[in-house]
């Protein structure tokens, strides 16, 4: 959002009462009528650069929204189908709505930590990006490496450019990332089952009631 923030600052606008000022002269009419050209031109930077930072903004928290989503999804059951999954991440595309979502791309991955806190990535999946290789060791803050736990973590990533492109030029590119823990179970399984990875069932074992 900051970014936004100091293209607006930063983008050169005239200074409408120095302009006032030099027409309020007597016999500059014609600088009278210049001046008030330039006040109307600024006021219309101003307008469409508001619009813009308006609209940038609300592109970079739609990113954050669809990252939490994405991730509460997943989260919320104790097995993820491929049908599962691709509802998943069309939810992505409806979250960014209004925006188009031709350059969003979305990873959701399952990270387990071991007994040793060793992280790495179980499985991972992805829209229109990138997914992580499993196995992948994952540097996740320390609050979250809990010994024997796993994390659902949501990676979201847009490029946004600007309809109008007048004070916002280019293109900016809006990241976001969560992690949330699985609710219903110690680990969100990713079906089938022959895609569990050791780390998966490392954890299961290790979470597992003893038999008596």
């Amino acid at each position: 959002m900051n970014a936004f923030l100091d293209v607006f600052k930063n983008s050169s606008r005239p200074d409408c009462r120095r302009s006032a000022s030099k027409a309020r002269r007597p016999g500059q009419g014609r600088a009278r009528r210049l001046g008030g050209r330039v006040c109307d031109a600024a006021a219309d930077d101003a307008d469409l650069g508001a619009v813009e930072i308006s609209q940038g903004i609300g592109a970079d928290r739609k990113v954050t929204l669809t990252a939490r989503t994405v991730a509460d999804l997943v989260s919320q059951v104790t097995s993820v189908s491929n049908n599962d999954m691709t509802n998943s991440l069309n939810a992505a595309t409806a979250v960014m709505a209004p925006f188009p979502t031709g350059n969003l791309k979305v990873v959701v991955s399952s990270v387990t930590i071991d007994a040793q806190g060793t992280a790495t990535v179980a499985w991972s999946d992805t829209l229109n990006g990138t997914a992580k290789s499993r196995g992948a060791t994952v540097t996740l803050p320390a609050a979250l490496a809990i010994p024997n736990s796993s994390l659902i973590w949501s990676e979201v990533q847009y490029t946004y450019k600007p309809v109008i492109g007048h004070v916002v030029t280019g293109t900016l590119t809006l990241k976001d990332h969560i992690y949330m823990r699985p609710r219903m179970s110690d680990i969100t399984w990713r079906a089938p089952r022959a895609d569990r990875q050791p780390s998966e069932l490392r954890l299961r074992r290790s979470a597992a009631p003893s038999s008596t």
